[in-house]
C-alpha cells in the first residue's frame, strides 16, 4: 500500500513538474531550467523508494543449537524529523520523505525559512496521492523561531529520528540536542569539494566538468567545487579556457528568462561573504581573471568569479565559500595534491581528472570525502548513496542503502522447538 501511494505522489509531481518548478524559481532565484531538473530530481526519489518499499527484506540466520531459530525482522523507526535546506527546497524533501514513508515512518517536515512553499506544494500532492493525514507534516517557521522548532523536534521523546541538511556548524547543535534522548541520526553537512586537474587530463572536458560543478545554483550546492587544484604543466592553459567558458556560457540574469544560467545569491549575507572571500584573496596577492564584483542587475545578483595565483593560506580555500567563486592553486605532485584535498575537516564530495588508469585507482582510494567524480563534474543521481565523511555528516541517501537509515533491526529468538 505505501509503495502504491508513493507511486500515486510520483505520477502527481510529475504531471504538476511546471508549477512545482516556477515555486522553485519564485523562491530562491534558481534558473528555471535547473529548477525543472530538481523536480524530475526530486519525483525520482519518490519513485525509487516506492520500489524500495518492497524490498526490506528480514534474515534467518543458522542458529548454533537445533531447537532455536534466528530471525532478523526490519521495523520503522518511528516519528522522522526532517529539516531541510533552501537550496534544493524540493530533492531534500522527497530524498529523506521518499525513504521514511516507504519504510513506515511518519514524517515532520521543518523546511528553510526561506522556502517553505515548495515542502507546502508537496504536501497538497501528498494529500491528493491518497496518504493518510497525519504521515506528511510540515512546520514552516520564521528565521527567528528557527532555533526553538529545531530544539523542539530534537528533543521530543516521540521523535524516533532527525534526517538533517545544511551546515557542520547547525548539524553540530542538533547533534547535541538529539543526544538527550539517543535518537538516530542522519547528517549531511557542509563541503569543501576539491577539483584535481592532473597533467595527464582532457583539458577541454576537465573545464565543462569544472563549469558544471561550480557555477550549478550561482554556486550555492553542498557538492559544489570550492577549491581547484591544477598541476603546473596544464595550469595556465586550464585557467586561460575555464575563463573563456565562464565569459561564454554564464549569463546572470532573473531565474525566470530562459538565458539565464546564473540566477540571484539567496540573500544579502551570502553575497557578502563571496566578497569578503574575494578581498582577502586579492589582499595576498590573488588576481582576479574575470568577475569580482555584485553584478548591475541589482544586489543579491554577483559575477561568476575566477582567481589565479591562489595559496592554502586564504579565506576561500580554508571555508566554504558557497557562491560563483572559483579559485585556482597550482600544484607540482600527485601527493601535494592529495595532501591539499585532504586537509579540510569536511569530506562530502571530490572531483578529479586524470587519464592515468593508476593514478585514476590511488587517488579515488586516497581522497577523504563519500562522494569521488572521476573525470565528472556532477555526481548526484537517485541510485548512488548521498552522504559525507569526517565532519560532512552521518549516514548516506537515496540508493539501496537510503531507506536503512529508516529502519530498526530486531532480533528475534525463537526457542523451544
Amino acid at each position: 500500500e505505501r509503495s502504491v501511494r508513493l507511486r500515486g505522489w510520483y505520477e502527481l509531481m510529475m504531471e504538476n513538474k511546471e508549477e512545482l518548478a516556477r515555486i522553485i524559481t519564485a523562491e530562491n532565484g534558481k534558473p528555471l531550467k535547473e529548477a525543472q531538473g530538481e523536480i524530475l530530481y526530486s519525483a525520482s526519489f519518490l519513485e525509487w523508494f516506492a520500489e524500495e518499499a518492497r524490498r526490506v527484506y528480514g534474515d534467518v540466520i543458522p542458529a548454533s543449537a537445533n531447537d532455536r531459530r534466528i530471525l532478523v525482522l526490519k521495523q520503522p523507526v518511528g516519528v522522522a524529523a526532517i529539516i531541510t535546506p533552501w537550496n534544493f527546497p524540493s530533492a531534500m524533501i522527497t530524498r529523506k520523505v521518499g525513504a521514511a514513508l516507504a519504510a513506515g515512518c511518519t514524517v515532520v517536515v521543518k523546511p528553510a525559512e526561506d522556502t517553505p512553499l515548495s515542502a507546502l506544494a508537496l504536501g497538497e500532492l501528498a494529500n491528493q496521492a491518497g496518504i493518510p493525514a497525519g504521515v506528511y507534516n510540515v512546520v514552516p517557521c520564521s528565521r527567528q523561531q528557527t532555533a526553538a522548532v529545531g530544539e523542539v523536534l530534537c528533543t521530543d521523546p516521540l521523535v524516533a529520528k532527525i534526517s538533517f541538511t545544511g551546515s557542520t556548524a547547525t548539524g553540530k547543535i542538533l547533534l547535541k540536542h538529539a543526544a538527550g534522548t539517543v535518537k538516530r541520526v542522519s547528517m549531511e553537512l557542509g563541503g569543501h569539494a576539491p577539483f584535481i586537474v592532473f597533467d595527464s587530463a582532457n583539458v577541454d572536458r576537465a573545464v565543462a566538468g569544472a563549469l558544471a560543478s561550480k557555477y550549478r545554483n550561482s554556486g550555492q550546492t553542498c557538492v559544489c567545487t570550492n577549491r581547484f587544484l591544477v598541476q603546473k604543466g596544464i595550469h595556465d592553459k586550464f585557467v586561460e579556457k575555464f575563463a573563456k567558458a565562464i565569459e561564454r556560457e554564464l549569463h546572470v540574469g532573473s531565474g525566470f528568462d530562459a538565458k539565464t544560467t546564473q540566477g540571484p545569491l539567496i540573500n544579502e549575507k551570502a553575497v557578502e561573504k563571496v566578497e569578503r572571500h574575494i578581498n582577502d584573496a586579492v589582499s595576498q596577492g590573488a588576481s582576479i581573471v574575470t568577475g569580482g564584483k555584485r553584478h548591475s542587475l541589482g544586489k543579491n545578483f554577483f559575477e561568476p568569479t575566477l582567481l589565479s595565483n591562489v595559496t592554502t593560506k586564504m579565506l576561500c580555500t580554508q571555508e566554504e565559500t558557497f557562491g560563483p567563486l572559483a579559485p585556482v592553486i597550482k600544484f607540482e605532485t600527485e601527493a601535494e595534491a592529495i595532501a591539499i584535498a585532504n586537509a579540510a575537516n569536511v569530506g562530502l564530495a571530490g572531483y578529479f581528472y586524470s587519464q592515468d588508469p593508476a593514478q585514476i585507482w590511488r587517488v579515488a582510494e586516497q581522497l577523504e570525502v563519500g562522494m569521488v567524480g572521476v573525470n565528472e563534474g556532477i555526481v548526484s543521481s537517485v541510485e548512488s548513496p548521498f552522504g559525507g565523511v569526517k565532519q560532512s555528516g552521518l549516514g548516506r541517501e537515496g540508493s539501496k542503502y537510503g531507506i536503512d537509515e529508516y529502519l530498526e533491526i530486531k532480533y528475534v529468538c525463537f526457542g523451544g522447538l
